[in-house]
């Protein structure tokens, strides 16, 4: 008998802020989220001066908890799962503060140490990125405490727990409005040495960092307003070290009053973001990486997936250990023609290696073509009439592991050109790319329209396909055993994007194979 859906919450307490996840599991055990609700009640505040939690901090807790409480229970919850880091390990009333907190919420409180914070991270990441074949370093960042856990292939390498929170650093250093530069300069010189003492680079050469911790979603926020992009999600999306460095030098530069006002920047983290991004900045330095991948879920999703093996709900593997398995899943489950989507690959691709030559075009790009050739049709699941338009909002909002918001943004809107209108200036989906961005959509659309076409009654006709390139001609021979007089019309019409984004002249032919004999396509 299917085991029916079962709900789960997880809390995480930490320094500055609690959050409370709430997610149906299935019989698979795959979860989606429900709500997400985050208090910011500064547990931490004086906690390293008096060397315990607050009166007044204590009672945005037990007020934020009891509000949680309600949440998880009008949701059904079957359990609530929580957690304290930092400010609770550290407090001389921390175990006074969980005992009075089950007794009137109900809230049974574990407090973790900062390995298993970082356990959490890991776990996290591992449900979210691709970690094989990669030596990567995962940096998650709190009010109390910063977790360092360098992998190799997803496997430990070390865990490293440091006093480097938001919180703690800001009531340490920062006291003027605005910060002094010599103030900023003694912050780093205390998180460098921290770094130095503890974690020993030379042992390492780390190809990317992957951040989670609410300074991490805020500098992805704040960077996206200065690059004017507009994505669905904050999750995986990249940021260079220099922009890093440059939203130290703003910030240090405004006042409390001009923080608050700055794009992406909630104001209830404005005085402690400084810290924070100064602190990531020199982590960035420390090991020697130019660019931050943002995990958006953080340590609530590590507690959440350990807790659904602890209540026999055990998830699944990550959710996948490649993009195209999460590609397939999705347009699975939108019911997607599986014999046309792959058949517009394969000849998307094709026509790809051909004319790669004359643009920048790169692998990274052929796998975003490949993932939109697989995903066109997806706006079928919600209607026949603009599907390209219901394929392009799916995209966006679609869970595609290991792609960046970028990365989806490009093959939402190559769907959104398979058909119909080319891209123009006045569409906003368009118009708020990069430059550089609309030049690769407009080139790797141009590929999808003509493959599609060239599957126009959606029975494979095309067996196989000769492409050559010369003298900026691109010269495309389409063998069958039948008519394939719709594909060549439905191609010319189609060709049009292409020819002009690439600055080509395309000429479609057609070479008819006997049935049975197999046409041999070069290269």
């Amino acid at each position: 008998m299917t085991q029916p859906n079962q709900r789960l919450a997880a809390i995480d307490i930490g320094t500055n802020s609690i959050r409370c996840v709430v997610v149906e599991v299935d019989a698979a055990g795959r979860f989606k989220t429900l709500d997400d609700e985050k208090a910011t009640v500064r547990l931490g505040e004086g906690l390293a001066g008096s060397g315990e939690i607050s009166p007044q901090a204590w009672q945005r807790a037990e007020e934020a908890l009891l509000r949680m409480k309600m949440i998880a229970s009008g949701y059904g919850a079957r359990a609530i799962e929580a957690v304290a880091t930092s400010a609770v390990r550290k407090a001389r009333n921390g175990q006074a503060f969980v005992d009075a907190m089950a007794a009137s919420t109900g809230i049974e409180i574990v407090v973790i140490s900062g390995d298993e914070e970082a356990d959490l991270a890991l776990l996290s990441a591992r449900n979210n990125f691709d970690l094989e074949n990669l030596r990567c370093a995962l940096v998650d960042i709190g009010g109390g405490s910063l977790e360092i856990i360098v992998t190799a292939d997803a496997l430990i390498e070390t865990i490293c727990s440091l006093d480097l929170g938001t919180l703690v650093l800001t009531e340490r250093f920062f006291s003027k409005d605005p910060v002094p530069e010599k103030d900023l300069n003694a912050l780093r010189k205390h998180v460098r040495s921290a770094l130095k003492k503890n974690l020993d680079v030379q042992e390492f050469d780390v190809q990317c960092l992957i951040g989670s911790g609410g300074t991490m979603t805020t500098i992805a926020g704040m960077v996206m307003a200065m690059r004017n992009e507009q994505y669905s999600s904050l999750h995986g999306y990249e940021v260079l070290r220099s922009e890093v460095v440059h939203l130290v030098a703003m910030l240090r530069r405004k006042t409390l009053k001009e923080r608050k006002a700055v794009q992406g920047l909630s104001a209830d983290r404005a005085d402690i973001i400084l810290a924070g991004v100064a602190t990531v900045d020199e982590v960035m330095r420390y090991l020697d990486v130019n660019f931050l991948r943002v995990n958006a879920h953080g340590i609530r999703q590590g507690l959440i997936l350990k807790s659904l093996a602890k209540h026999g709900l055990t998830a699944p593997q990550p959710q996948a250990q490649n993009g195209m398995a999460s590609v397939l899943d999705f347009a699975r489950h939108c019911h997607v023609n599986e014999n046309h989507a792959n058949q517009v690959a394969m000849l998307a691709l094709r026509i790809f290696d051909t004319v790669s030559p004359l643009t920048d075009l790169d692998g990274r790009s052929r796998q975003l073509l490949e993932a939109a050739a697989i995903l066109h049709d997806v706006g079928y699941f919600i209607n026949y009439d603009k599907h390209h338009q219901h394929s392009y909002h799916l995209i966006r909002h679609a869970n595609l592991f290991g792609f960046s918001p970028q990365e989806k943004e490009i093959v939402a809107n190559l769907a959104r050109y398979h058909r119909k209108k080319t891209p123009r200036k006045k569409h906003e989906n368009f118009a708020r790319l990069p430059a550089d961005v609309q030049r690769q959509v407009k080139q790797l659309a141009g590929i999808l329209r003509l493959a599609d076409g060239l599957d126009r009654r959606r029975n494979q006709a095309v067996k196989s396909m000769e492409c050559q390139l010369a003298d900026a001609r691109l010269s495309i021979t389409l063998h069958s055993d039948e008519d394939l007089s719709v594909e060549l019309h439905s191609g010319k019409i189609r060709s049009d994007l292409l020819g002009e984004a690439f600055r080509c002249d395309v000429s479609l032919h057609i070479r008819r194979t006997p049935a049975g004999q197999e046409a041999v396509t070069p290269g």
